[in-house]
């Protein structure tokens, strides 16, 4: 096989991209990751500079991937490693630039070892590490990797790292109120009182596919977000210009949930839709609302999810509060390499500690399950 490192996701044509990733991630799509680029969401301004892995055969065909970027910082990357950096900069040593696998700013587990061929998966690994050696990064980092892809990188020799979201599983509802009857009567009389209180406050909801979009809608759409953003004090990560390319790029992946109060939006949601998953991502709003977020970002997914036998709904990461709405934990992974020998070995055993503690906090927070069944509660994947 003969290495490929690209300066861009264009190195690769569209059609050789996408017969390795598929179309069940749409994140991992040429086209998402080409919008991102060109939009300049994801580029060396803004501390994502790409060098994507490609393996190609004596033929030139594509026969293995990975999305790779020198980052310049740890920002919109949801796997937290701030106290290395710390670490390394009070030890006289640089941690950036360093080498991420990772969808930027979308912390959602999928395939970052992309091949028809797994004989092919030890060699992308060892083509990664020695790009970082050959080029003086402090470490390689593959952030929310599919399960199946744990061992191969464990026997790439890099060290696997913990965590967890929640997420939402469709057990074949018939109806919102067929999920709800599976909650204890208090939590249940809970998610009631939550969506009466916004059509209360004469709220109302759309739906819109990528296709039924146009400019002014996602204009008003990025100006909730932003309005979020800076509430926060920052500004979103992707641009409006992003999501006008990959509404028009991806348009039967795309859900906005928009929410109005006297016909005019008030607050919505952007999320990607499959065949079998919902991912929620954005979330906007132009003042405070009661019970407007839990119904934008979880009720109306989950309404959606039920109506359309999606089997699986991820909202995003963090947000314990998910959990008396239905959500559940599930463990989520990350695996890291350090060039520097005695960090690397530090940063191990910080990791089986670090491991530990996440059991401890699913089985916490797995008793706070609004479910009377505890075993629908529970989704240690």
């Amino acid at each position: 096989m003969q290495p490929v490192i690209a300066t861009g996701i264009s190195d690769f044509s569209a059609r050789e991209w996408n017969r390795l990733a598929g179309d069940r991630y749409p994140f991992m799509t040429h086209e998402f990751l080409h919008a991102a680029e060109v939009c300049g969401s994801a580029s060396r301004m803004t501390g994502w500079t790409p060098r994507h892995i490609g393996l190609r055969d004596r033929a030139g065909v594509l026969q293995a991937a990975m999305p790779l970027y020198e980052k310049a910082h740890s920002w919109g990357e949801f796997v937290f490693d701030w106290s290395w950096a710390q670490a390394y900069e009070q030890a006289g040593l640089e941690y950036y630039p360093k080498l991420v696998s990772a969808v930027p700013f979308t912390p959602a587990p999928s395939p970052r070892l992309l091949t028809m061929d797994d004989e092919l998966l030890p060699e992308l690994i060892a083509t990664a590490r020695q790009l970082a050696a050959d080029e003086g990064h402090s470490s390689l980092h593959v952030l929310f990797p599919h399960l199946r892809e744990l061992e191969h990188l464990q026997d790439g020799g890099l060290q696997l790292r913990k965590d967890c979201q929640f997420h939402w599983h469709n057990r074949n509802y018939s109806c919102f109120e067929d999920f709800l009857a599976t909650f204890s009567s208090v939590k249940r009389k809970k998610a009631r009182r939550d969506r009466r209180r916004v059509r209360e406050q004469g709220i109302t909801f759309r739906r819109l596919k990528g296709n039924e979009t146009d400019a002014a809608i996602w204009t008003d759409v990025y100006e909730l977000i932003s309005m979020t953003f800076m509430r926060r004090g920052s500004m979103p990560y992707f641009s409006l210009d992003f999501f006008l390319e990959v509404s028009q790029r991806l348009p039967d992946n795309i859900l906005i949930i928009l929410a109005e109060k006297d016909r005019a939006p008030v607050a919505s949601a952007v999320f990607y839709d499959t065949k079998d998953t919902l991912y929620g991502r954005y979330w906007g709003a132009d003042d405070r609302y009661d019970a407007l977020h839990f119904e934008t970002c979880y009720y109306q997914g989950i309404d959606y999810c039920i109506e359309q036998q999606r089997r699986l709904f991820e909202p995003g990461t963090q947000g314990e509060h998910k959990i008396s709405r239905g959500f559940v934990p599930v463990t989520t992974w990350s695996a890291h390499w350090l060039a520097h020998p005695e960090f690397f070995s530090a940063v191990g055993r910080y990791l089986q500690a670090e491991g530990r503690h996440v059991d401890n906090y699913i089985d916490a927070v797995s008793s706070h399950s609004p479910y009377k069944d505890s075993s629908t509660g529970s989704e240690h994947e």
